[in-house]
C-alpha cells in the first residue's frame, strides 16, 4: 500500500472532499495541517504549483484538489465500474466547477472573506448559480435512479457535491429550500458508515 500525506490548511474548504474519499476507501493517510504562519515558507518550498492540496505518494506530489480527487478514486474503485461511468462522474465535477466558479463570488462575501453586500451578492450571483446547477444534478440523481450521481454505489463526485451542499447550507440557512432531492442525496452520502465516522471525528 502506497504511503499517502495529505497536505492542507486545518479547515475544511478544498481539503474536505479527498479526505472524504480517503475514509470511504479505508485507506490510512496523513492528514497534516499547514497553518498560516508555515504556509508562505512551504508555499515557496514545498508546493509544485504554490498551491493547496497536495497530496504525497510514496513521496511524489500530487497538486490540485481535483487531480488529487481522480487520483484517490481511480486507485480504490470510487471513480465509477466502467469508462462511460467514470466519463460521467468527470464530466458532472467539470459542471461543478463551472457551477462553484459563479457561486464563490457570493460565498466568499457571505463568509466574510471579501467584501460586499451580502443581499445582492446573494441575487446576483448565488442563487443564479444554484439554479442554473442544482436542477441538472436533480435530473441526475433521477434519471440515475439509485439515490446516487453515477451508477449504484457512491464515486468521488458524490462526496464532493454532498460537502459542498453542507457547507452551503450551514452558512445560508434555506438555500436549498426548493430542492429537497439535493439535501436527500447530501443526507445520503453522509450517512454512509465510513463517512459518517469521519464527520463525526473530523
Amino acid at each position: 500500500m502506497p504511503a499517502y500525506k495529505f497536505y492542507y490548511f486545518p479547515i475544511r474548504g478544498l481539503g474536505e472532499a479527498p479526505r472524504q474519499i480517503f475514509a470511504l476507501a479505508g485507506v490510512e493517510f496523513e492528514n497534516i495541517g499547514i497553518s498560516d504562519e508555515k504556509w508562505e515558507t512551504f508555499q515557496k518550498t514545498e508546493t509544485p504549483f504554490g498551491q493547496m492540496p497536495l497530496l504525497e505518494v510514496d513521496g511524489k506530489q500530487i497538486p490540485q484538489s481535483f487531480a488529487i480527487c481522480r487520483y484517490i478514486a481511480s486507485q480504490h474503485g470510487l471513480a465509477g465500474k466502467t469508462p462511460f461511468e467514470a466519463a460521467w462522474v468527470d464530466a458532472l465535477a467539470d459542471q461543478y466547477k463551472d457551477f462553484n466558479n459563479d457561486f464563490k463570488k457570493f460565498f466568499y462575501v457571505q463568509l466574510g472573506f471579501e467584501d460586499g453586500d451580502k443581499e445582492e451578492y446573494k441575487k446576483e450571483h448565488g442563487i443564479p448559480a444554484r439554479d442554473k446547477f442544482f436542477p441538472l444534478i436533480v435530473k441526475q440523481i433521477k434519471d440515475n435512479g439509485s439515490g446516487l450521481l453515477v451508477g449504484s454505489s457512491a464515486t468521488w463526485v458524490d462526496i464532493l457535491i454532498a460537502e459542498a451542499v453542507s457547507r452551503i447550507a450551514e452558512n445560508v440557512p434555506g438555500f436549498f429550500e426548493s430542492y429537497p432531492e439535493i439535501i436527500a442525496h447530501q443526507q445520503k452520502v453522509h450517512s454512509i458508515p465510513q463517512i459518517k465516522k469521519w464527520i463525526e471525528a473530523r
